[in-house]
């Protein structure tokens, strides 16, 4: 299976992310781990990275209720940069909320390839691995 260069994950929630680098790790799914508490940090360092002509993130598993900017947020402006690679890029939900309102507004993100319900765990990384390698 491929390895992914870079992955981001966006979320809060600290457990979330320890354990999922810990997964994200056990799995070796990729070489490099980007980790941002809300939407604006990531944005921050995305704008920065484009700025410096630098790729964006191969992988982003994007919580959806953070503070300062959710994940909605994040999502409409992300959509607004311009990178030679953010084409390439494929958004992950990872969520608690089972809001059937979330869920239709996936749809209107082609970016966005799934909606995941936390936990995750090395099973859904393994077929996401399988998914982008074939």
């Amino acid at each position: 299976m491929k390895k992914i260069q870079t992955s981001c994950i966006i979320d809060d929630d600290d457990i979330f992310i320890y354990g999922t680098k810990r997964i994200i790790q056990e799995v070796d799914f990729c070489e490099e781990i980007l980790v941002f508490n809300n939407g604006q940090e990531a944005l921050a360092e995305f704008i920065n990275l484009t700025e410096s002509g630098k790729e964006l993130p191969s992988i982003i598993f994007l919580d959806l209720n953070m503070p300062i900017m959710n994940g909605w947020e994040f999502l409409e402006e992300f959509t607004k940069i311009e990178n030679n690679n953010k084409d390439k890029v494929i958004v992950y939900i990872i969520s608690s909320s089972v809001d059937p309102r979330d869920l239709e507004r996936v749809g209107n993100y082609e970016i966005i390839h799934n909606y995941i319900l936390k936990p995750f765990s090395a099973k859904d990384l393994q077929s996401i691995l399988v998914n982008i390698s074939a």
